[in-house]
């Protein structure tokens, strides 16, 4: 518990550095969104007033504490472009792609463990080149070109959704099984990785001392394949499923423009090309929470998972 409270407690602190960072990053950058607005009618005094109305004017801390408290209450502010509050332009996009984001995890972990295991039994056998060849093809074709050939074969051939048109999450079931297959799209080449990871792990176990007593004990070698080995080798691949949850969310951007979902990838790519800071601003730190809210639980998880792990950390 303490480590847990203690881990949260940095997860705030960094939340609040990348807010920092983020809110800097878009003060400096060349460009002005009041003139971005205008477009061809900007006149000096026109620019001024719009500067004046949207609180540009003002010192930079006091634009980012205004901005910092109002995110912690829920108001992100209001979008240059969309003259809305950001937490209702983004919001349902957040939930789109966070839908998007937990599905292919979770295929992702229920995939490739049981794999990784199957793989690593089957280690030096007569196929084990294929299954190699195989795992280093997944590995090699990026998720936007899957999704291509997925929506050409399940949508365009076989008819079983229809690209391009996302039914909304009101529709869960529908929506969910269009999500589906941008989600395997997106997890093919992580499932791949995941298991080479657990297949190398588990076989380094196997070389151990602990297994080499316990198997000439008399236990039975798969007995101790699931209630020793996969429980130590499940460390780095924990850490590693949480770099890949991370990872998911930057590939459901491109993803998501193949399968024409609307997530929070079109729109952050809308919101650039239109100076629109505070939605760009929004998307940024639920990005960046989401990144290390990964990690956060990827540590909590290792700790249970392995004790000696909580004693190095309180020694």
């Amino acid at each position: 518990m303490k480590y847990a409270a203690k881990r949260i407690a940095m997860l705030l602190v960094t939340m609040v550095i990348v807010s920092l960072l983020a809110f800097l990053a878009f003060d400096l950058i060349s460009g002005d969104p009041a003139t971005a607005m205008l477009g061809t009618q900007a006149t000096p005094e026109s620019v001024a007033a719009l500067r004046e109305e949207l609180g540009l004017n003002r010192p930079f801390l006091v634009r980012y504490g205004e901005w910092l408290l109002g995110f912690f209450t829920g108001n992100l502010g209001t979008s240059y472009n969309y003259k809305q509050p950001v937490w209702d332009l983004i919001g349902p996009k957040v939930m789109v792609t966070l839908c998007l984001s937990v599905l292919s995890f979770l295929l992702i972990t229920v995939v490739s463990i049981p794999l990784g295991l199957w793989s690593a039994r089957r280690a030096g056998g007569r196929l084990d080149g294929a299954r190699t060849a195989v795992n280093q093809l997944c590995m090699a074709v990026p998720p936007f070109f899957t999704g291509i050939l997925l929506s050409g074969v399940f949508g365009v051939m076989l008819h079983w959704f229809v690209p391009g048109s996302f039914p909304g999450l009101e529709h869960f079931g529908s929506a969910l099984k269009y999500l589906f297959f941008a989600a395997v799209a997106i997890a093919i080449p992580r499932i791949a990785m995941t298991v080479r990871m657990l297949r190398s792990t588990i076989m380094n176990e196997m070389q151990k001392d602990y297994v080499r007593t316990a198997i000439s004990r008399g236990n039975d070698r798969s007995e101790v394949l699931r209630r020793h080995v996969l429980k130590n080798a499940l460390v780095p691949v924990v850490t590693f499923l949480a770099q890949t949850m991370a990872e998911i969310v930057a590939g459901s951007i491109v993803v998501e423009q193949v399968f024409a979902i609307p997530g929070l990838g079109r729109m952050l790519v809308t919101s650039i090309s239109n100076r629109d800071y505070p939605t760009v601003q929004a998307i940024v730190v639920i990005l960046a929470f989401w990144v290390v809210l990964a990690g956060t639980v990827a540590d909590i998880v290792n700790q249970c998972i392995d004790p000696r792990l909580r004693l190095g950390d309180d020694a």
